[in-house]
């Protein structure tokens, strides 16, 4: 099965909060590949849990939000699937896009 990864940073104004998020899961669901996402790096002040879990689903709004991915945040998305390039590319292009927001 075809395997695709890589390492976008966030760099929207607001990070990945609920609109953006609603736009990556849409933009994640038009693929077949099985996709994740990590958040790279150290957790932010007060999240620092040892047993939370820092790889969500792609489809998952709230798995979304609970990254906290803020400006500079990296992460690593990674699919599987017959689409897997497709996909993690075009999620790499709305974060490079900032979501479409403009800031």
């Amino acid at each position: 099965m075809p395997q695709a990864k890589r390492v976008a940073t966030i760099s929207n104004k607001k990070g990945l909060h609920a609109r953006a998020a609603a736009k990556f899961v849409k933009k994640a669901s038009e693929f077949r590949a099985i996709i994740s996402v990590t958040r790279l790096g150290t957790p932010p002040e007060g999240l620092q849990d040892e047993d939370m879990e820092w790889t969500v689903s792609a489809t998952s709004i709230l798995g979304l939000m609970m990254l906290a991915a803020e400006p500079g945040t990296e992460l690593e998305l990674q699919a599987d699937g017959e689409d897997a390039e497709a996909a993690v590319q075009a999620l790499q292009n709305l974060i490079d896009a900032k979501f479409d927001e403009g800031e």
